[in-house]
């Protein structure tokens, strides 16, 4: 066994990761966190300096909304990356002769290689010295991946990567008052993608590990699903972490959500959310629902429950975000799958991505035939391991117009212009009408699946910030990406995260003709665009997509211009972005 297997990943004193002992830091780990006692005394006394008590700061001041939140997936740091090894080992050894199969210092992108440590360091400085004074909470996931036999995972190699990660995330932003949101991944688990049902040593362990990032009356939740909530504006918007191993179609430790299942996790983790979703919806919040694997990767009986509440909460859900996929795209949840014989296909791990995306565009009936609540949105971040592409990250922009005040004189936030939530039933445009199957659910094989129990219709008028603009609507994203990662070297060319492209108009971005500068509100701070762009030159590259707003109608609208065979430019492009300059 390669030495090398006895190390893990800890933080330096200046906070960054690098590797260790395997036994030392798992050891402090678990000594900081062994009791409620020990827990209560530092946070108490404040004299203790072990790993997780930086995990456990608390930061009450306020901060001013800016407006925007990062999406960070898939780090998957290294801590056996070696440069100058053969990109065929997973970039742990041997050195080859051809210099075009070694790998790189900051990673080596298009490969089958995780990030190196370099690569997760230069990231996370990268987001404290350019971002983290500007955005109001992070969206997050880690650990590398099971891609070398002869260095394989262990359980502890995981705990630690996610410590340090979560210590280095604290120190960044929750020492600013900025929330963090992580969602378990497929490979934080050992062995991978399987979860058994909780409470169990994997969900007991990472209720210690984010205990700073979990509020506290989800902990107990949290031990045995792994699932919680934050509000990441008090009593105005809220975020959900899934935890979609209960529903990934390779966990072969659950049933699959099957109607039957009563203690199937899956099932009790739906439960949950709809509670959730009921409650933010008489509370009159908004909320992102965010997990690791999408749903295009659920057990069918999974994805029908998934879709079901999706398409009956559009007028409480803002938007739907993921990773796992490692390609940039969308998809939609449709009413129509949701029907007795009609299942969804799209966006399988086993069939072309780009392909299957288009051919299910073409389908989407047009504009004055389409009702925006047959449809929910499901937003696929690229990640920042290199594998198989390019690292990245994303800046969401959503609209805080009109909530400032209030929040400046403390009082209540409450969503505008939206459904009546003070009373306890729902008003009658909003109730759901019951669609008769019956006919097609007395026995046969669908009369215990989910589709024959649910009612499928969602509200009529759920006009909410994810149909129309208003407070809180996702108004665009900037990508952003190291365009020349097998470049960049220590000394040098340093790598650099450079704006790739955005889905806001060249409009939106600096002020026009007459509008006060002093008083207007930049998507995207100046210092984070590129020269050209700062000085009024709007290169085609970076506008893509030129969208008003990320509302379903308009991620409607893109969709049919893809799905349009004669938009042979826009279809490039999103294929571009989709494997960032690689193929599938």
């Amino acid at each position: 066994m390669d030495k090398r297997c006895s190390s893990s990943v800890n933080l330096t004193p200046s906070g960054d990761l690098q590797a260790l002992d395997s036994g030392e830091l798992y050891l402090m780990m678990l000594q900081s966190s062994s009791s409620n006692l020990f827990f209560l005394f530092v946070l108490l006394a404040q004299s203790y300096s072990t790993p997780v008590q930086k995990v456990l700061e608390i930061h009450t001041k306020p901060r001013q909304l800016q407006g925007r939140f990062l999406q960070i997936t898939d780090l998957h740091p290294d801590t056996f990356y070696l440069p100058g090894t053969s990109t065929s080992k997973a970039c742990h050894r041997k050195i080859p002769k051809d210099k075009k199969k070694r790998a790189g210092y900051y990673g080596t992108p298009y490969s089958e290689c995780d990030s190196p440590l370099t690569l997760t360091n230069y990231t996370l400085d990268f987001l404290e010295e350019h971002w983290a004074d500007d955005i109001d909470f992070v969206i997050c996931d880690n650990a590398r991946h099971e891609n070398d036999r002869k260095i394989p995972r262990t359980t502890n190699e995981i705990y630690e990567s996610n410590v340090s990660l979560a210590r280095r995330m604290n120190k960044i932003f929750t020492s600013r008052g900025i929330p963090v949101i992580p969602s378990l991944g497929n490979n934080d688990v050992y062995p991978h993608n399987i979860l058994a049902p909780g409470p169990n040593s994997i969900t007991n362990e990472f209720s210690k590990i984010w205990q700073s990032f979990i509020p506290f009356p989800y902990h107990r939740i949290f031990k045995r699903g792994a699932y919680f909530a934050v509000e990441v504006v008090p009593n105005a918007l809220a975020v959900i972490s899934l935890n979609t191993l209960y529903f990934y179609d390779a966990n072969d430790a659950v049933s699959g959500c099957d109607y039957t299942g009563s203690d199937d996790p899956g099932n009790l983790q739906f439960a949950w959310l709809e509670e959730q979703l009921k409650s933010y919806r008489k509370r009159g919040m908004q909320v992102w629902v965010t997990g690791h694997v999408p749903p295009s990767n659920y057990f069918p009986e999974c994805y029908v429950q998934y879709a079901e509440l999706a398409l009956r909460f559009q007028d409480t859900i803002v938007g739907h975000l993921y990773g796992h996929r490692n390609a940039d795209h969308f998809f939609f949840i449709e009413a129509k799958n949701l029907e007795i014989g009609n299942n969804f296909t799209g966006a399988s791990e086993h069939n072309d991505l780009f392909d299957s995306l288009l051919d299910d565009f073409a389908q989407i009936p047009k504009s004055k035939q389409t009702d925006f609540h047959e449809y929910a949105v499901i937003n696929v971040s690229p990640p920042v391991v290199p594998n198989p592409y390019l690292p990245t990250f994303r800046i969401f922009t959503y609209n805080i117009t009109g909530v400032e005040d209030a929040l400046a004189d403390g009082s209540s936030i409450r969503q505008m212009n939206t459904i009546d939530t003070q009373t306890e039933e729902l008003p009658s445009q909003y109730r759901r009408r019951p669609r008769d199957k019956s006919s097609q659910c007395e026995g046969g094989v669908h009369s215990n699946s989910w589709k024959c129990q649910l009612l499928f219709d969602p509200p009529e008028n759920a006009d909410g910030p994810s149909h129309t603009s208003r407070s809180w609507t996702p108004l665009g994203y900037a990508q952003y990406f190291i365009p020349h990662l097998k470049d960049a070297d220590k000394s040098h060319h340093p790598p650099r995260y450079r704006l790739e492209y955005t889905t806001l108009p060249a409009s939106a971005l600096l002020p026009g003709k007459g509008q006060n500068k002093t008083e207007f509100r930049y998507p995207i701070p100046l210092r984070n665009l590129p020269k050209s762009v700062r000085k009024g030159k709007m290169k085609k590259k970076y506008f893509p997509y030129g969208m008003q707003d990320l509302t379903i109608g308009s991620w409607l609208e893109l969709a049919r211009r893809l799905g349009n065979t004669k938009e042979k430019e826009l279809r490039k492009k999103f294929r571009q972005y989709m494997y960032l300059g690689g193929t599938e």
